[in-house]
């Protein structure tokens, strides 16, 4: 017997009722708020018995899925492994909770048991079965750290064609990422590891700056259908080889060479592995290798820099679509072609379902926290930023470690006004990818907002550094332009700023989001408002995302045109045109 908990909206009592009882006489206890006594406290004794259920049945109609109340009932249930959903009158489930599969009762009136009973107790039975047993056997406990610690250092392109650096750079984060998975085990995180690519390093020199016991360093050749993967691990106090060996196989077993690298690392350092752990390790997402291939490709596109610019957005969409078309049960391909559609369709005006891929991706892996920011950008763009708030900590909880999460979690905050609370989530998100120059950049709006002159040069270096990088790769990148400049007025060189303010709107004058950031730059650093209103027109003419609007209105580096009648007059024309109240 299970103790269910019933959500409904209040319209939809009559079917509550003849369900509660259909449940009730299959032998489980149901709680509904029919059942709260008089002089009891609503709220209260509903917080109770909802958090007291094994399974949480929710019954989802036309007008449920506008109820605050059912929605919140619901979030309980999914965010804890309890939610049973049931479709009336064939209603979809809102946003945030298609992923799951819902009972569908379409064909019922509401009288009687219904002809699908049957399956609504099999999915109350098996959610709090799961439950019952999650919470049966005692956890697996904490080994004692045996105090190994390592740095992954890039594996070496040996293809001797640069255009294969995606390969052995995919490699090398899938093995930083099998390692981390070993509680036991201290490994480096990816960013300061990828920070010695290219360099002719010491080994025992890395050790001693990073803190680490073992480096481990090796080489990828990729040729046709074959690879060679070397490696060796090195004991950063002494020099000596640990561990060496060289796999040279058909690139169709490339997931075993890494699986068999990772448990070598984990025997050699004498480090005993969780069996969750090593079932972790083995698990890839795919099976398919020309699928992890585009996987690959699509996400040093992601990485690469070229933050803004739409041929990398589009690139990636086509990648993943190519790697989904030949592994549908792909998740992470779903998950960050939903990323790139997000640009598409928000930055860019491009008809793009974004929220599609995400619930493709969710609904494969439902603790793919990359695709749960998806969804939260969806619930925001509607209004629903409570929903959106509480899917972002969700994701926080998954992965604290995921660049995606930072930045969603930080803009979310600053769209709020929150610079100070934002500030943490944005450094969090820049020192994850070593080519991120767009959350350095909203550091500087951040710091200088708070007056914190020492983290903004700080950050303002950063945003500089890795934007000229940026910009030597790719000359035309206009959105790296725009940050290098604002930078570059952190530091008074005001004629340097405006050169690239003038280059990035001959290169890009149809960037939405660059024109965005050079306006600020004008307004803020450069006190040009002329300047800043002409860059922000095709902004405002073009712009398509409400969340754009509300980020535009809490910006501090906006302030100094904010009075201006041109601004104002192109505020209320963008906003009746997207249908945006007033806040």
């Amino acid at each position: 017997m299970a103790k269910v908990f019933l959500s409904y909206a209040r319209e939809d009592e009559p079917a509550a009722k003849q369900l509660a009882e259909s449940i009730g006489r299959a032998g489980h206890d149901v709680w509904w708020d029919r059942h709260i006594q008089g002089g009891s406290r609503f709220s209260t004794e509903i917080d109770r018995e909802l958090k007291s259920a094994e399974a949480v049945v929710v019954l989802w109609s036309p007008l449920s899925v506008e109820s605050a109340w059912v929605q919140d009932e619901a979030a309980e249930g999914r965010d804890t492994n309890r939610l049973v959903p049931v479709s009336l009158n064939g209603s979809r489930p809102p946003l945030g909770f298609r992923q799951f599969h819902t009972v569908d009762l379409a064909e019922w009136n509401g009288d009687g048991e219904p002809d699908k009973l049957g399956d609504l107790l099999e999915a109350i039975s098996k959610t709090a079965g799961n439950n019952a047993s999650a919470k049966a056997p005692p956890p697996e406990p904490k080994k004692e750290s045996s105090g190994a610690s390592i740095c992954v250092l890039p594996f070496v392109n040996m293809s001797g064609e640069p255009e294969q650096e995606y390969f052995s750079d995919g490699i090398t984060e899938d093995i930083i990422t099998d390692l981390s998975k070993v509680s036991a085990l201290s490994v480096v995180a990816r960013n300061t590891a990828f920070a010695f690519k290219g360099q002719n390093v010491d080994v025992k020199e890395v050790a001693r700056t990073l803190g680490v016991s073992h480096v481990l360093e090796g080489s990828v050749r990729k040729a046709g259908s074959r690879v060679r993967i070397t490696g060796q691990l090195i004991d950063g106090a002494k020099g000596d080889h640990v561990w060496a060996d060289r796999y040279d196989r058909e690139l169709t077993d490339i997931f075993a060479i890494q699986d068999e690298i990772s448990k070598a690392i984990v025997d050699a350092l004498r480090v005993k592995l969780l069996p969750t752990e090593k079932s972790a390790i083995e698990h890839r997402g795919t099976t398919n290798v020309d699928a992890y291939n585009l996987y690959l490709m699509a996400r040093q596109q992601w990485t690469s820099g070229n933050f803004g610019h739409i041929r990398r957005d589009e690139a990636i969409v086509r990648l993943c679509r190519q790697a989904t078309l030949l592994d549908p049960q792909y998740a992470d391909a779903w998950a960050l072609m939903g990323l790139a559609q997000l640009e598409l369709r928000f930055w860019h005006g491009k008809d793009e379902d974004a929220l599609d891929s995400g619930e493709r991706a969710l609904a494969l892996n439902p603790n793919l926290p990359e695709a749960m920011c998806i969804q939260a950008r969806y619930l925001e763009e509607e209004g629903r930023g409570e929903e959106a708030l509480r899917q972002v900590r969700g994701a926080l909880q998954l992965n604290p470690e995921s660049w995606e999460v930072n930045r969603e979690a930080a803009r979310m905050l600053f769209r709020h006004g929150k610079f100070e609370e934002a500030s943490p989530y944005f450094e969090k998100a820049a020192s994850l990818m070593e080519s991120d120059w767009h959350n350095p950049s909203m550091l500087i709006t951040c710091y200088n907002s708070t007056g914190d002159k020492v983290a903004l040069r700080k950050a303002a270096k950063t945003a500089l550094e890795r934007a000229e990088r940026a910009i030597a790769q790719d000359p035309t990148n206009g959105p790296a332009l725009a940050v290098g400049a604002s930078a570059l007025c952190m530091f008074g060189d005001e004629e340097r700023a405006r050169e690239w303010i003038k280059r990035a709107l001959l290169l890009d004058p149809d960037n939405l989001s660059m024109r965005y950031n050079l306006a600020c730059s004008l307004a803020r650093e450069l006190h040009d408002p002329e300047a800043a209103i002409e860059t922000l027109q095709l902004f405002f003419d073009k712009v398509n995302s409400p969340m754009h609007i509300r980020h535009l209105e809490v910006d501090p580096d906006l302030d100094d045109i904010r009075e201006d009648q041109r601004f104002k007059g192109m505020l209320v024309g963008a906003k009746q045109r997207l249908g945006v109240a007033e806040a």
